[in-house]
């Protein structure tokens, strides 16, 4: 989506520097499954293709992707985690989901006993379960079949631990459960309906149900989190003393907003604030004012009424939440490590298997939120490969701030040959927001791996 994506950036740029929202800009993601591990967030996202068609429900979904964070607002890319490949049983195409080009929907990881567990839906074809030993994989199928089959509503799924008890919901149009075994992958008796949500045709629907749960328990109460109304949809919830309900519906988190004709939500605390996850279409209507099933994981901030009830939260506001840990500049870090970006893309290198970024053109920036300098640095490092050349500017708190320094890259022979680049800076101390700015003649001037600053 890279010339499309410049040419909105250009027609908005300074109020682009400044948002936050949505938190990925490179890829279009949706479904977000946020899950706290050992102080970071990694967030797993479905994943629409840039050639979903016109029109709603044109959904392209092949696979599933992970970013983390350690401060809310800078995210690393780790790319694809897995995807529809990584079930054989789904390989067979069902008629009207469009085979290994769709399916991929809305997927949530938890871990137990040491190892990590992925319910993924392939839409038409039933829930799986892929299983690592590590939140980033690899992840395999060791059941070689759905572990909810296709006559159950079966997609969305959510699932959290109670007091060594796990609990799987899932569906559209109707909520079901099950008690999953400690294996994580099997469950005894059949899936139940609950009837809290259950569609009753002879009285309204108070709770707005429609898809896309997000169960969890905080403080002793239970939360059923939802897409809620339809078309466009909010996201409701209810609260209950059992996980296995009955439920009551306590109202909307956000309304629907004509801006996203869906939902999905994803709720945590980190770092002791709380904060809810959605999408909208934002970066789809900054290409084109055509609907494509072309979806941006947005997070917003909030705080719990002393009830335990949650408030009603404005739609996603563009600026975003605060950061909240400063990032240390002089370790290396990840170039796909992104607060902001414009005209990038990030591509997994066949030969170690990093994550790293490309299509650098020139104009194209990363921007890097809240570095904190201490008392100065004074060099730059970064690892560059290149066939074409060209310039990285080091500029600070925003795209024409103050230049610190800059990397003058030569070739490096080939695309994948990496080679450590240094410059002296002017002294950088205190907390900035670092813009990585590049330069040059070509239309790929070069791939970018990773950066540290010394002191």
């Amino acid at each position: 989506m890279k010339n499309l994506f410049l040419l909105a950036i250009s027609l908005n740029l300074c109020a682009i520097c400044l948002a936050q929202n949505p938190i990925i800009q490179n890829k279009f993601t949706a479904d977000p499954a946020p899950f706290v591990y050992h102080d970071t967030v990694f967030l797993y996202t479905s994943h629409d293709e840039d050639d979903a068609p016109v029109g709603m429900g044109g959904f392209r979904m092949k696979d599933w992707l992970c970013y983390t964070s350690t401060d809310m607002v800078n995210w690393t890319d780790h790319g694809r985690i897995a995807s529809l490949k990584n079930f054989k049983w789904a390989d067979k195409t069902k008629s009207g989901w469009g085979g290994m080009d769709n399916g991929a929907w809305a997927p949530q990881c938890i871990e137990r006993n040491g190892k990590f567990y992925l319910y993924c839906p392939v839409q038409g074809r039933g829930i799986g379960v892929l299983v690592a030993d590590n939140p980033l994989g690899p992840f395999t199928d060791p059941l070689g079949k759905p572990i909810i089959g296709d006559k159950y509503d079966s997609i969305d799924p959510t699932v959290f631990i109670d007091d060594g008890q796990a609990y799987l919901y899932w569906g559209n149009p109707n909520l079901w459960y099950v008690k999953l075994n400690e294996d994580m992958m099997s469950y005894t008796g059949e899936p139940i309906k609950d009837k809290s949500f259950a569609k009753v045709k002879d009285r309204d629907d108070p709770y707005h149900y429609q898809e896309g749960p997000w169960a969890y328990k905080r403080n002793g109460h239970y939360y059923m989190a939802y897409a809620s109304t339809c078309c466009p949809e909010g996201i409701g919830y209810a609260m209950s003393n059992s996980p296995e309900g009955p439920w009551e519906y306590k109202g909307y988190i956000m309304r629907p907003n004509s801006k996203s004709s869906g939902n999905h939500p994803g709720i945590i605390d980190y770092k002791g604030k709380s904060y809810v996850f959605g999408f909208n279409y934002r970066l789809n209507f900054m290409l084109t004012d055509k609907h494509h099933e072309r979806r941006s994981v947005c997070v917003e901030e909030f705080q719990y009424n002393a009830d335990g009830t949650i408030p009603e939260l404005p739609w996603w506001r563009e600026e975003g939440i605060t950061q909240v840990a400063s990032l240390n500049p002089y370790i290396r870090t990840e170039a796909e490590t992104i607060a902001w970006s414009s005209g990038v893309e990030t591509v997994r290198d066949s030969s170690t298997g990093g994550i790293y970024v490309t299509d650098i053109s020139n104009g194209d920036y990363i921007k890097v939120k809240g570095a904190d300098f201490g008392k100065g640095a004074i060099s730059f490092e970064a690892q560059i490969a290149s066939v074409n050349g060209g310039a990285m500017e080091v500029r600070l708190d925003s795209l024409n701030g103050p230049l610190a320094g800059s990397l003058s890259i030569k070739s490096t022979g080939k695309a994948t040959s990496w080679k450590a680049y240094s410059a002296k800076l002017r002294k950088i101390d205190g907390v900035h927001d670092i813009f990585f700015v590049f330069k040059g003649k070509q239309d790929e001037l070069f791939n970018f791996d990773w950066w540290k600053f010394t002191h």
